[in-house]
């Protein structure tokens, strides 16, 4: 898949675009991609960077950084993705100014989007202002019971199971391994320690079963108050791994909640507590 963030990169050729920002690439956002890809001409999605609402200054915590999203476009078998960068002279630009330079400045002959999608300044294009400069529209209905806004609820309060089934694949959380405190390697079960994007969005704090790569993970999410923490913490415990993950970038798939976090008696009772989180793990199975 080819990603441009200029639109001046991308030749003029018959295109069928998807636009929008498909944040979490949930199974609304594949209906619209799917549409694009299936049109028959070169599938193209026109997205944004940053999130438009962080620059209209309404923070929004993400479902996935935009390496994600991109990753996840193109297991959908998008051709082409623009990536936008989101500005104020962006928002402030005319729809069909911004129709003229970012859709059929790339040569699309069809736009699908949501059937609810609006752009440009004070969202006043939507599909009727495409039909009229020329281009095809194909709005796709909205997928009931499926939004941003409602996964982004059911993962703040720990639900992953369900929000794995409105995103159609299990949650996840990213980032960097860093060095930690060590204590889980003390007590046998060795961890990586995230240091996630800081508006990517995290599960409610708790303990978790899901996978990294090909691997079993048993996952704390918190602060670790059996050793009195205060930094809130994505620490992962890969079952049948050993190695050093220092420095890359882990994708880590949180599948069930197995329990809250606390503090136990003794660091013997943490640690029995460990072995029958990883046995839950061990058992578990992928939401979706």
């Amino acid at each position: 898949m080819n990603v441009v963030h200029d639109a001046e990169r991308l030749d003029p050729v018959a295109r069928a675009v998807a636009i929008g920002t498909f944040d979490g690439v949930h199974l609304g956002h594949r209906a619209v991609v799917r549409a694009a890809v299936d049109a028959g001409l070169r599938s193209t999605v026109v997205t944004f960077d940053p999130h438009p609402r962080e620059v209209l200054g309404r923070p929004v915590e993400l479902l996935a950084s935009l390496q994600r999203r991109l990753e996840l476009l193109a297991e959908c078998g998008v051709d082409d993705v623009l990536v936008v960068p989101f500005t104020p002279e962006l928002a402030a630009l005319d729809a069909e100014a911004f129709a003229r330079t970012y859709l059929l400045g790339i040569g699309a002959q069809i736009v699908v989007a949501g059937s609810g999608f609006r752009f440009g300044r004070e969202r006043a294009g939507d599909l009727a202002l495409l039909e009229q400069l020329g281009v095809e529209t194909r709005p796709v209905p909205i997928v009931e019971g499926i939004s941003s806004t409602r996964i982004r609820d059911l993962i703040r309060t720990g639900d992953v199971e369900h929000a794995a089934e409105l995103l159609g694949r299990p949650v996840e959380v990213e980032g960097e391994v860093v060095g930690g405190d060590q204590r889980g390697a003390d007590l046998g079960f060795p961890t990586a320690n995230l240091a996630t994007p800081p508006n990517l969005l995290v599960p409610a704090n708790g303990i978790y079963a899901g996978a990294a790569g090909d691997e079993r993970a048993a996952i704390s999410i918190g602060v670790n108050p059996h050793f009195g923490g205060r930094e809130r913490r994505v620490e992962a415990f890969l079952l049948d791994w050993s190695g050093d993950l220092y420095g890359e970038r882990l994708v880590v798939q949180v599948w069930r909640r197995l329990r809250d976090e606390q503090s136990f008696a003794s660091d013997e009772s943490l640690s029995e507590q460990i072995a029958r989180d990883v046995e839950e793990t061990r058992a578990a199975t992928p939401p979706v």
